[in-house]
C-alpha cells in the first residue's frame, strides 16, 4: 500500500508563540480548483487566520490565497471563509470546549497529504505578555546552549 507523504504547504510560526497550544486536529479543506494550485505552489498566508463553529459547520477566517496566475475569471476572492471537514464528533466537542470561554481555534499548518490539502488546527489559549517573555527567554537560553557545544567540537 502506498504512504501517504506529507509536504508542508504554510506553517503559522507565530501561533505558537501567541497561544498554548491544548490541542490538535487534522481537518480536510473545500477548497475551489484554482485555489489547489495555488496551494501547491505554496501561495497561503496563515496570519491572522481562525476558525468559528457556524450552524454545526467549521469555517476557517482570513486565511489568504493568493490567486492562480493562470486562473483568469476561475480565480476567487482571496480571504473568503473556507469550510473544514471534520466528523461531527469533533465538532461538537470543539464547540462544547469553545463555549467555555477563552479558547480560540488556530489553524497551525496547512500541508499535503498525498494529494489532499489539509489543515492543522489547534484548540488555543492566548498568553500572557509574561508567558510570551518567558518563551523568548527560553529561546535566548537555548541558542547560547547550542553555539557553547558547538565551540567545545
Amino acid at each position: 500500500m502506498k504512504e501517504n507523504i506529507i509536504k508542508d504547504i504554510a506553517v503559522n510560526r507565530k501561533a505558537r508563540f501567541e497561544y498554548h497550544i491544548l490541542e490538535t486536529y487534522e481537518a480536510g479543506l473545500m477548497l475551489k480548483g484554482t485555489e489547489v494550485k495555488s496551494a501547491r505552489e505554496g501561495l497561503i498566508t496563515l496570519k491572522d487566520s481562525f476558525g468559528m463553529i457556524d450552524n454545526g459547520e467549521v469555517f476557517l477566517y482570513n486565511m489568504h490565497i493568493s490567486p492562480y496566475s493562470h486562473g483568469n475569471i476561475f480565480n476567487v476572492d482571496p480571504t473568503r471563509k473556507r469550510k473544514l471537514l471534520l466528523h461531527k464528533s469533533e465538532i461538537d466537542r470543539l464547540r462544547g470546549k469553545i463555549s467555555q470561554g477563552g479558547l480560540a481555534l488556530i489553524p497551525l499548518k496547512v500541508y499535503l497529504k498525498g494529494n489532499i490539502v489539509k489543515t492543522e488546527l489547534g484548540l488555543a489559549k492566548s498568553k500572557k505578555l509574561f508567558d510570551k517573555r518567558e518563551t523568548i527567554k527560553r529561546r535566548e537560553v537555548d541558542r547560547t546552549i547550542e553555539t557553547t557545544l558547538k565551540g567545545e567540537r
